[in-house]
């Protein structure tokens, strides 16, 4: 192991770069909760395809980089971002006016043209689950509309409200000005319609 370690340290590809870079960090002091947390996200608006392999792919290979040249534990998360509004309809799924009806609504509140999931968001997530175990991938997956509906992320919405004036100055200095109209760090979801305000 030495001397795989060893030729690690001192390897040119990329994995090993950026693990090196991770290890950097971690220096002086082993992180607190006891692990490295490697994440990749995925937005299942349409079917997974040879892109979403290449993320979590990539997060990987940096992944096992980092456990050649360190001790310290690892895990793996592929979150999706299925709170996501639909913004166009995928051109090769099934009932597309049905679904044209649910643009700008979370995917996890889109019926699932296939009929065989809760919703379009689920049959996604499904299939990308799939496609990953099939390849073996080391990981734990989660989900945006878990985390918010368990108060997963309420903390930090609340340290956004508070700090909205500055989030809001760094954005905006990052965008074009017509996007700087309409754009706001929150999205909330209509009451009645349940879908995403336009303004985003």
């Amino acid at each position: 192991m030495t001397t795989l370690r060893d030729a690690a340290m001192n390897s040119k590809a990329w994995p090993f770069e950026e693990a090196r870079r991770v290890l950097k960090r971690y220096e002086k002091k082993a992180p607190e909760k006891g692990h490295v947390l490697f994440e990749t996200g995925y937005g299942p608006s349409g079917l997974p395809h040879i892109g979403t392999f290449g993320e979590v792919q990539r997060t990987t290979m940096i992944r096992r980089a980092f456990e050649i040249i360190s001790d310290i534990p690892t895990r793996l998360l592929c979150f999706s971002d299925d709170m996501d509004g639909m913004r166009k309809v995928p051109d090769n799924v099934p009932d597309g006016d049905m679904l044209r009806e649910h643009l700008q609504r979370p995917l996890t509140a889109v019926p699932d043209p296939f009929g065989e999931y809760p919703s379009f968001g689920d049959h996604n997530n499904a299939m990308l689950r799939r496609f990953l175990d099939t390849f073996g991938f080391d990981y734990e997956f989660a989900s945006a509309t878990e985390y918010y509906k368990a108060g997963k992320f309420d903390h930090m919405l609340m340290m956004c409200c508070e700090r909205y004036d500055a989030i809001m100055e760094i954005m905006l200095a990052s965008l074009r000005e017509e996007r700087q109209q309409t754009y706001s760090c929150f999205l909330p979801i209509h009451p009645r319609r349940g879908g995403f305000s336009m303004c985003r």
